[in-house]
């Protein structure tokens, strides 16, 4: 039977531990309570992530399993992401104000993904376990939470404790198990002078 025990990263260089060690899974705790210290430190952590001139360009929706929050979000969702996300103790939006009195924010999808980037690393750090997602309806996000063409939502993420891989479909298991794989670095470097 499989494991999650140790699902740390072959890197090529050198790198801080809690990123080599950061992965995202797809199996939650169903039964498991939301960290209110722990997501409260992700989000701290999300507050301070650089943003365009302190722009802060950003919002989030948390919504706790259990919750209508929770339950709109889950019905958003696309596709293989319906079949396990909603076992995740919250699911947290990632919203980018694109527009602000009637001005293009250009950075601010940037500075959102940043905003994720900080919230995902203080959560792992603090034992909670992450999934980003891109399959999921924004439009139905929108309308389920009221957001104006102002803002365009960039991603969902799954936040809880890490489930028993033994509990999981067999489909689960195999994606849950792959190896973390990556290209080079110089197949992403365009220009190293």
């Amino acid at each position: 039977m499989p494991t999650l025990t140790d699902r740390t990263a072959e890197t090529d260089a050198p790198i801080i531990d809690i990123l080599a060690e950061r992965w995202s899974t797809r199996i939650f705790d169903p039964e498991a309570v939301i960290d209110e210290r722990a997501l409260a430190s992700a989000l701290e952590a999300a507050r301070w992530a650089p943003t365009a001139a302190n722009t802060q360009a950003w919002r989030v929706i948390v919504a706790r399993r259990g919750s209508a929050s929770h339950s709109q979000v889950v019905s958003a969702l696309a596709g293989f992401n319906s079949a396990w996300a909603g076992d995740a103790s919250a699911l947290v939006v990632f919203v980018a104000e694109t527009t602000r009195d009637g001005e293009p924010m250009t950075w601010a999808q940037y500075d959102t993904g940043q905003v994720a980037a900080h919230f995902t690393v203080q959560a792992h750090a603090d034992g909670l376990s992450t999934h980003q997602m891109g399959g999921f309806d924004r439009d139905a996000i929108a309308a389920a939470f009221g957001l104006s063409d102002d803002f365009t939502t960039i991603t969902v993420m799954a936040v809880g404790t890490l489930g028993d891989i033994r509990t999981a479909s067999a489909e689960l298991q195999a994606r849950e198990t792959a190896p973390r794989v990556r290209r080079p670095v110089a197949d992403s470097v365009l220009v190293n002078d």
